[in-house]
């Protein structure tokens, strides 16, 4: 695992639905709205259709 995928200040970029499903996984205490690292693993699930986010998720603005 790359050490960078640590760090919630920094994008991972693309990831694949595996590693997504991970990185959901090694930050489950953090928020999205503060972890780049959830930020971008939530959206690539919900982009495969492997999550699906309920009403006040929907509504919480996503970056």
């Amino acid at each position: 695992m790359s050490v960078m995928l640590l760090f919630c200040q920094r994008d991972p970029g693309v990831l694949s639905t595996k590693k997504a499903h991970s990185m959901m996984q090694l930050h489950l205490e953090c928020s999205v709205e503060t972890c780049q690292v959830r930020r971008r693993a939530r959206n690539t699930l919900v982009e495969a259709q492997l999550m699906v986010l309920d009403e006040r998720a929907e509504q919480a603005p996503v970056r």
